[in-house]
């Protein structure tokens, strides 16, 4: 399942963390890519552990984990840090998939989602798509800045050359309570049509307690703690 989310609707608090990108520091993105990826990977990722970075990271940070559409898609059990990158001059990301396992100790994570927050226009660069390749079909995604694009981890996936302007995003990783991805859509779908009842039935519906019920159940049988 691969979902388009908006995460940042209002103008005025898109533009906020656009205006932080000029100050962001930035290094070469094959530093914190694996061995494998390092040969396919040609963009820059910002340094959040300075002044600029944590501005950047508490301007975003609340608008992913606090979104319900996320929320009921990812039913997430952790986040991964995120991080920040930009593709320019020709620079791509090409196919890879993402580890299996992140983090060390305590922060250790099994990667179930992944996500990209489009933070440019798309209409400021040439290329830079995100392709998410399955065994029959390839989707290919550009956003609009402030959409978050939900896809598998378990996914070969890529970034096509920005041939013109550049292409900034915020990129992490979601560690599920439901770990097969059958399960987590059924509960989605079981979520979205109980939320598109609640418009046209009583809160105290039978219906809606029916459902209630079966989603809680479901919700105790799949989670994995």
């Amino acid at each position: 399942m691969i979902l388009n989310i908006p995460v940042i609707e209002d103008a005025a608090q898109l533009q906020v963390v656009q205006d932080l990108i000029p100050g962001l520091t930035w290094q070469d993105g094959s530093n914190t890519a694996g061995k494998v990826a390092q040969a396919v990977k040609r963009n820059e990722q910002a340094v959040l552990n300075d002044s600029q970075g944590q501005a950047m990271r508490q301007a975003i940070l609340p608008l992913i984990v606090d979104n319900p559409v996320l929320l009921s898609a990812a039913r997430p059990r952790r986040f991964s840090h995120f991080t920040v990158s930009k593709t320019k001059d020709g620079g791509f990301y090409g196919p890879h998939i993402d580890n299996s396992l992140m983090g060390q100790g305590e922060g250790r994570m099994r990667s179930d989602l992944s996500f990209t927050l489009f933070l440019t226009p798309p209409e400021e660069y040439d290329g830079g798509e995100l392709a998410v390749h399955s065994a029959s079909v390839t989707q290919s995604v550009k956003a609009a800045a402030g959409q978050l694009v939900l896809y598998p981890s378990s996914s070969i996936h890529e970034v096509t050359p920005v041939t013109r302007g550049e292409r900034v995003v915020c990129i992490g990783w979601i560690e599920s309570l439901i770990a097969d991805p059958a399960r987590r859509e059924l509960l989605f779908d079981l979520e979205s049509t109980r939320n598109s009842l609640r418009n046209s039935l009583p809160d105290a519906a039978s219906e809606l307690l029916r459902l209630d019920k079966t989603i809680a159940n479901l919700s105790r049988m799949w989670s994995v703690l």
